[in-house]
């Protein structure tokens, strides 16, 4: 299955292309990746990237490009589940210049609102304890902190706070009725 191409007034989410895994590879070597670990090594950042497009072939779920409408790719967002995780995550990254414009909110609504549709009943955030940015976000979103969420493999509550993301509290497309 195929990334579907969503549609917000201001962003498409669409299926990556092989610049967009350039660009993100350039992203992941900087400081800015040290909330996942990073600075990741350009050829396993790589690895990683591409596996998070090739879920949606194994798993009916993955990555998606996020770009303006005039073409400008923004950075990432997706549904993941690599087999370390206990649950779906919906994660995002963003390029330098992409920040600060609202372009992760857009985006992760489109991406909530697709999974809701798809019939997921809760997708989680996981987040570094300082990613104060990434948090915000959560909390925008309508997730709250779940201290009882199961960690990914090998991570502690030092490593890795959990927000969950619910239909009701994310804005389901009842909640617009």
């Amino acid at each position: 299955m195929p990334a579907p191409t969503l549609h917000s007034p201001r962003l498409t989410l669409r299926p990556h292309v092989m610049e967009d895994l350039e660009q993100l590879c350039d992203l992941f070597e900087t400081d800015r990746a040290r909330h996942m670990g990073g600075p990741i090594p350009r050829k396993a950042a790589w690895r990683w990237i591409a596996s998070e497009v090739g879920m949606w072939d194994l798993m009916g779920h993955g990555a998606w490009g996020i770009e303006t409408k005039d073409g400008t790719f923004l950075g990432q967002i997706g549904i993941f589940q690599p087999p370390h995780f206990p649950e779906r995550e919906i994660g995002w990254t963003l390029l330098d210049h992409a920040e600060g414009k609202g372009y992760a909110t857009e985006a992760a609504t489109l991406a909530l609102h697709w999974a809701w549709d798809q019939g997921f009943e809760t997708l989680v955030s996981y987040i570094a304890p300082d990613n104060d940015r990434s948090i915000a976000l959560a909390t925008r979103l309508g997730a709250a902190r779940d201290d009882a969420a199961p960690l990914p493999a090998g991570e502690t509550t030092a490593d890795t706070v959990v927000y969950r993301h619910a239909p009701d509290t994310d804005g389901a497309p009842e909640a617009y009725a």
